[in-house]
């Protein structure tokens, strides 16, 4: 069984009240995440988003998975083309890799912000749920 998973982060401010944003398609249902995380970077959010998006996926029992980013920081990362330098993001980077190494294959793509929309909506919505 093979999932998409579409993610985003989003803070306001950097470091700023953060969101996270997730749609997943799997079994041609659509599962939508949107979570409030706290105050942190929007680099920090884009990880979070990922890895919550990710323990969804093995939680439905997804054996791959094809992940598409609006940053290209993060794929580039992943796919080990730029080091993970920032010691906020290391421990994020791998927990990322150990969920991945739970699927048979995963893939992962950059794509363009506006084909990421519903993902950008729900973790920009989900920055502005600050509890405060």
């Amino acid at each position: 069984m093979k999932a998409q998973l579409y993610c985003d982060g989003a803070s306001r401010g950097n470091p700023g009240d953060a969101g996270i944003g997730c749609v997943i398609i799997l079994n041609n249902k659509k599962i939508e995440i949107s979570e409030y995380i706290g105050k942190t970077t929007n680099n920090v959010a884009e990880y979070k988003a990922l890895i919550r998006g990710l323990e969804e996926i093995i939680k439905q029992n997804a054996e791959e998975v094809e992940i598409f980013l609006d940053s290209e920081l993060l794929v580039m990362q992943i796919k080990g083309s730029y080091k993970v330098r920032s010691k906020k993001l290391i421990p994020l980077y791998k927990q990322v890799k150990e969920l991945l190494s739970k699927f048979k294959k995963y893939q992962i793509f950059h794509i363009y912000r506006d084909e990421n929309y519903y993902a950008d909506r729900l973790a920009k919505k989900a920055s502005w749920s600050s509890k405060e």
